[in-house]
């Protein structure tokens, strides 16, 4: 096959053994339980725990910590391999890749100490709370706050599209410690929801029913006078938050751009097998001279995706990317994503509609992918502006 050819430069032994590993695990683990947890609207805590167990959470975060002591091609491993299996709700890239590495690069040796091992064992279960129903990508016009009253911090606000936002044990939330200085005001403080839940303040909305990744938990969170120990701002100083987002987000980028080549892979694979199989007008629907040129099309957009999405892999691990090619990563895939599903589950006909097809899961699944994470108008933004 024209992609299974392939190799990604950054592959080497260590991590052959571990997507070999990591395969085994979800197709053990994950994908007989996916119906359940589609229905139900979360994955179950145990199998987070088992994930911990296993060593798949906070791949990448320092063995001191608990962690792995891997990098970010670790996490790619595992983004892909849930991609390739089709396991959308497991929230482990906001756990492992997002907020397991703000703790990381900004949290105090106590901060780290105390939250990173239980994440890295399934044990403290995590999310991150940016956006608010007014304002969409534009982190800085945040408007929950964060009001230093002696040894601790008020917190006042909404926030919503919570990944993780049912089940999460630890919240990191985007407020304003300062709202006279704007998005210079910005901290991130760090709520555990086992303190503050119910009379404390803290309270769940119920959980989004949503276009697709129906098992993924998603939430309005509401805050109302919740107190946070002081030594919960992650950082040393109030108002860093906005530069921690914005040094954080291009992996959050990469992330989701890897999920998307995966997905493209995908779905192209379980294509190909159709229309070898399915018949129209007495010949193979791959013997029309349509499905061939469509296919090639897109398996070229395939190769060109991976190869680019590799090379940012490349230079995130050596800490070399860039914001605004993080940016043109995470739209052009996206972007491909949509639009290679949408053709891919076209080739199925009435069938691609039908949810007992898996083509008809993932063409519901990637609709988010060009919103979240910044939505891509925002990532054509922030290219145009090193234009």
């Amino acid at each position: 096959m024209l992609l299974e050819n392939y190799e990604s430069p950054w592959m080497d032994e260590e991590l052959h053994i571990m997507r070999n590993a990591v395969r085994k695990f979800i197709d053990r683990e994950f994908v007989p339980h996916m119906d359940k947890w589609e229905k139900q609207g979360f994955v179950d805590r145990e199998a987070w725990l088992k994930a911990g167990e296993s060593g798949l959470l906070c791949a990448s975060i320092p063995e001191q910590w608990g962690g792995g002591g891997g990098n970010f091609k670790h996490e790619m491993v595992l983004v892909e391999e849930l991609s390739f299996a089709n396991v959308s709700g497991f929230g482990n890239s906001v756990h492992s890749g997002i907020v397991a590495h703000y703790i990381n690069s900004y949290g105090t040796e106590e901060q780290k100490g105390r939250w990173l091992p239980k994440m890295a064992k399934g044990e403290i279960i995590s999310a991150i709370a940016m956006t608010e129903p007014g304002t969409g990508s534009d982190l800085q016009a945040v408007s929950t706050t964060a009001i230093r009253d002696g040894d601790c911090y008020v917190v006042n606000g909404q926030k919503t599209f919570l990944s993780n936002g049912q089940m999460a044990d630890l919240i990191c939330v985007v407020a304003k410690t300062d709202p006279s200085e704007g998005g210079k005001g910005i901290s991130l403080i760090m709520v555990e929801t086992a303190g503050v839940e119910g009379d404390g303040g803290f309270s769940r909305g119920r959980n989004l029913e949503k276009l697709g990744m129906k098992a993924q938990d998603t939430s309005e969170v509401f805050f109302a006078d919740v107190k946070v120990p002081a030594e919960n701002l992650l950082g040393s100083h109030e108002g860093k938050g906005f530069v921690q987002l914005m040094e954080q987000l291009p992996q959050e980028r990469v992330i989701i751009a890897a999920g998307a080549c995966a997905a493209i892979e995908k779905a192209l694979k379980i294509t190909s097998e159709y229309v070898k199989e399915r018949k129209a007008f007495g010949k193979r629907i791959l013997d029309f001279q349509n499905t061939q040129f469509k296919l090639a099309e897109r398996y070229t957009e395939a190769k060109i995706a991976r190869v680019f999405v590799d090379d940012c892999a490349v230079k995130l691990a050596e800490g070399k990317l860039d914001d605004a090619t993080a940016s043109m990563a995470k739209w052009w895939t996206t972007q491909k994503q949509c639009e290679i599903v949408d053709e891919c589950l076209q080739f199925f006909g009435g069938y691609g509609y039908m949810m007992e097809y898996p083509i008809t899961k993932m063409y519901a699944d990637s609709r988010i992918q060009k919103i979240y994470g910044g939505s891509n108008e925002i990532m054509k933004l922030l290219i145009a502006r090193e234009i």
